[in-house]
């Protein structure tokens, strides 16, 4: 379980194609603190740490993975939002994630605010996802406040802080980001659909 709230980032310094797997090497300022076998979020995907070498760490990403989420599409000095497992009795700042991404989204168009930001998403509807105006949601691992909501698309505003320690800074129209939409809405979602 994460909260949403990005610790720090990380560098893609390696990535390694292993059959229908990729292994990802990063350089993060936390890795001294990272022990094996211990869940990361990446852009908001759980992944273990499976290696650890000075200021390197690995995760493997298997093809289901690769499937739901952007990392497909990651490369070599790409810069990647992490956030570790939260601990117990830690306060929750964010909102509770489970780092299981539900799928992709891309960027339609970012907006300067004078001092903040409006970020608008798209995503496919048939997946049965959906968000509330001024629920909440994690993008790349971000935990956000739903701004503006339709049936496919929905803003998000990003504070200065935020654009500047996240990948937000990095994110412009076009941009495909992975979507976790939040756990409880996705509960009612599907008892409605089982009512219906």
């Amino acid at each position: 379980m994460f909260t949403g709230i990005i610790e720090t980032q990380g560098t893609i310094k390696e990535i390694v194609k292993d059959n229908d797997n990729i292994h990802i090497s990063i350089t993060s300022p936390i890795t001294h603190e990272l022990k094996i076998d211990q869940s990361v979020s990446h852009d908001g995907v759980c992944l273990t740490v499976v290696a650890i070498n000075n200021d390197t760490y690995t995760v493997t990403a298997i093809k289901e993975t690769l499937e739901k989420t952007n990392l497909k599409g990651w490369t070599v000095g790409g810069i990647v939002n992490l956030e570790r497992a939260m601990k117990l009795g830690d306060r929750l700042d964010g909102h509770i994630v489970q780092g299981h991404v539900d799928q992709t989204g891309v960027c339609k168009s970012v907006e300067n605010a004078n001092g903040s930001w409006y970020f608008t998403f798209e995503y496919d509807k048939a997946a049965n996802n959906i968000t509330i105006e001024k629920g909440s949601i994690t993008v790349n691992g971000v935990s956000l406040t739903v701004v503006n909501s339709k049936e496919n698309e929905f803003s998000v505003a990003i504070i200065p802080y935020t654009f500047e320690h996240t990948n937000f800074n990095a994110i412009k129209p076009g941009t495909i980001i992975n979507l976790e939409f939040d756990v409880v809405g996705k509960y009612v979602a599907r008892l409605h659909a089982l009512r219906n």
